[in-house]
């Protein structure tokens, strides 16, 4: 009965708050933002490699016996540096047996020249026949001949012998060598070494073809734009997740899928002046590959997700009431999340606070600070 006492008293002194109440929860302060449509970039992240801009093979136009290697393993090189010399003593003694032909046949050529001049001062004279005139100009003819014969024998003798010292065929880095000293090659046989140009890189990145045939889709029925020739912006990121300092360029999207994959592969060109991208390096390229021009995006704080793993947000009604919807999520672009469907410009969607509404219930909303996205 005391029991009983004490529950009435204290009933009776809450009914005053109550009935100021009306008996309702006070509503609760949310953080809304307005939907307002903009133009956002479509991006992508997609795997690559990275590869070298040019590649040449260091080989031998002559062969002989390797003598001396002058390049340093690893180091950068110029088109034009001595990278190998080889033995040049045997093409020295072709150089010289070419000079001896040449003035061998020069001296011919001049014996032959005073003769045809003879025959032609006595065919003036009507001393000397007619044949015997066509065969000083035939034989002064034969004789010019093997004179540029000779020259050209001299010409390829001193290529082979300047051909002794291989060259590098471009500018680079030069890997390690696969000849030493004393080692016998063959003329464009035997791979001396090879150059890789490191700066800039190519990055080769593919992506699915139904990806690549949805975006396309897409551009046709009007709902994104492409991105301009060469206003592609492509950033690459190194496998732990840290951005690359230099941005790149797109080159180019081919035109074929490999059967195999089913994927199209797109290149892009980075600049490389510390040299810490390699070939072979594993990247991840995101790039932007069009433009939605009335986009909407919310903060990704604001959606929730439901036991089956649905998208969810909570929607300031009239009479600020809230409505939970299911909405349609695209990509995120920058912390946030484009709606392709469930929401419409203008609406008023809860960022923070969400967590105690239900549906139906009564808010203060109050502008989201768009400062407090986290970058």
């Amino acid at each position: 009965m005391k029991a009983f006492r004490i529950l009435a008293l204290s009933l009776l002194a809450a009914s005053p708050a109550l009935a100021q109440q009306g008996g309702e929860m006070p509503p609760t302060p949310v953080s809304v933002i307005t939907l307002t449509p903009e133009p956002l970039p479509v991006v992508n992240e997609l795997p690559g490699r990275i590869s070298a801009t040019r590649i040449a093979e260091v080989r031998p136009r002559v062969g002989g016996i390797v003598v001396e290697r002058v390049f340093e393993q690893g180091s950068v090189v110029n088109q034009g540096d001595v990278l190998y010399r080889i033995d040049p003593a045997p093409y020295r003694v072709r150089v010289a047996s070419a000079e001896g032909t040449l003035q061998r046949a020069r001296a011919a050529q001049l014996n032959a020249r005073t003769e045809a001049d003879r025959q032609q001062e006595l065919r003036d004279r009507r001393v000397s026949s007619a044949t015997t005139y066509d065969a000083a100009i035939t034989a002064l003819a034969q004789a010019d001949a093997d004179v540029a014969i000779a020259e050209a024998s001299l010409q390829e003798a001193q290529l082979n012998l300047d051909y002794t010292e291989v060259k590098a065929p471009i500018d680079g880095t030069i890997g390690r060598a696969t000849i030493t000293e004393g080692a016998l090659v063959a003329a464009q046989t035997d791979v001396m070494a090879t150059i890789q140009q490191l700066d800039p890189v190519y990055a080769d990145f593919t992506q699915s073809s139904s990806e690549v045939l949805r975006l396309r889709r897409a551009m046709e029925a009007g709902q994104l734009v492409a991105t301009a020739p060469g206003e592609a912006q492509v950033h690459m990121f190194y496998d732990d997740g840290t951005e690359y300092d230099h941005p790149g360029k797109l080159l180019f999207s081919e035109a074929t899928v490999d059967q195999s994959t089913g994927q199209v592969t797109l290149r892009g060109e980075f600049p490389n002046p510390e040299g810490n991208l390699l070939p072979g390096l594993y990247v991840r390229i995101r790039i932007e590959q069009a433009v939605r021009n009335d986009a909407l995006a919310i903060p990704q704080m604001a959606v929730i997700r439901n036991q089956q793993g649905d998208a969810q947000v909570y929607v300031v009604k009239d009479g600020d009431t809230v409505e939970l919807r299911t909405v349609t999520l695209g990509q995120t672009v920058n912390g946030r999340w484009l709606v392709d469907d469930g929401l419409n410009a203008g609406e008023r969607v809860v960022v923070e606070g969400a967590q105690k509404l239900f549906p139906d219930a009564k808010v203060v909303p109050e502008a989201w600070q768009q400062a407090a996205l986290a970058e």
